[in-house]
């Protein structure tokens, strides 16, 4: 039996982390609880988390600058929680390296869902053409598509692609022979909240 994912909770609102440990534990997901920014990174050692819920507003060190030091040497996912709901707060989360943006107060089943769709995207089965030393790269014989510094190679050559056509073709090249619905295509690559055209 393969063992479960781990999650660590980190927010110091007692009532907000139980409930969210509550909801994941019952997906089977194996959570822990810290309830500041200090501890939360060096629980990161110690406990291994394969993803991390972050709130922003901690005692002592805020959740951008805890976020600030886990990306200095470590690609855990990471999606920060926050009331603060205006686009420069979720922008800068976004850019200090988080992987997605839940706003307080949010529904637990959209949550849930948001946990379960970065945790595909970063844990993508290495057997269908992803290179096990680098889980951000796909290769095949006459193409290679790197996301950690988006770029693809066909056939020797550098193809220049804006990012999202480029995140969209390494979603799908990660997955050969899967077929996915627009709905999910839009979850995986646009996230949620997108409404433009496709």
């Amino acid at each position: 039996m393969a063992s479960k994912q781990r999650i660590l909770i980190v927010d110091d609102d007692e009532n907000i982390a139980e409930l969210i440990s509550l909801y994941l534990t019952k997906e089977c997901y194996e959570t822990k609880i810290v309830y500041d920014g200090e501890s939360a990174l060096s629980e990161l050692s110690v406990f291994k988390p394969n993803l991390i819920l972050l709130d922003l507003m901690l005692p002592g060190i805020d959740g951008y600058q805890v976020c600030r030091e886990i990306r200095k040497n470590n690609n855990v996912p990471i999606i920060m929680l926050s009331a603060k709901g205006e686009t420069f707060d979720k922008v800068l989360g976004l850019e200090l390296g988080a992987d997605d943006y839940i706003i307080k107060p949010f529904e637990t089943k959209e949550m849930v869902a948001r946990v379960k769709a970065v945790l595909r995207r970063y844990h993508m089965p290495q057997s269908i053409g992803v290179d096990s030393s680098n889980a951000k790269c796909v290769n095949y014989p006459d193409l290679s598509i790197n996301l950690d510094n988006y770029s693809v190679n066909y056939m020797g050559k550098n193809v220049e692609m804006p990012p999202k056509e480029l995140e969209l073709l390494y979603f799908l090249a990660s997955a050969p022979n899967q077929v996915f619905t627009r709905e999910q295509l839009l979850d995986n690559i646009w996230g949620y909240e997108y409404i433009g055209d496709t």
